[in-house]
């Protein structure tokens, strides 16, 4: 772990701002061992097998998922007991992802080691966002 100070980073900080899907697994590779990688790789699968198009970085020591051309649709963020992910217009999908976001419209699912990942929902919110103007440009 890198630190900064007193605390110590998270290994995953290690990547830096770049495109691509080489960044994002290196990005994964670096979580820690157990549920959060294998939840991070399974949602990662989801998202390509879903959106084979994605594009795909890291900024802000995040992985963000993007239309080509368009905006990003979705970050992948890790906490200490759950994996945030963040749709940034959440509140056009349907059903609304569970968790309300300070900054509107976005809505997000936070998925934790004992919970199952219902891929199916996660692909038909990512089928729903790919159709969505996106934030900023991919």
């Amino acid at each position: 772990m890198k630190t900064t100070g007193k605390k110590p980073m998270p290994a995953h900080y290690a990547v830096p701002k770049s495109d691509g899907d080489h960044a994002v697994q290196a990005w994964i590779d670096l979580l820690p061992a157990g549920w959060k990688q294998d939840r991070a790789r399974l949602v990662d699968r989801v998202v390509t097998a879903t959106f084979p198009e994605v594009k795909k970085a890291i900024k802000w020591h995040v992985v963000f998922y993007g239309a080509p051309g368009g905006g990003w649709i979705m970050a992948m963020a890790p906490f200490k007991a759950h994996i945030k992910l963040n749709f940034f217009d959440g509140a056009s999908l349907d059903p609304l992802p569970p968790v309300e976001m300070a900054q509107k419209p976005n809505r997000a699912l936070d998925t934790r080691e004992k919970d199952t990942l219902d891929e199916d929902r996660l692909a038909d919110w990512i089928r729903q966002a790919s159709l969505l103007p996106g934030w900023l440009k991919a």
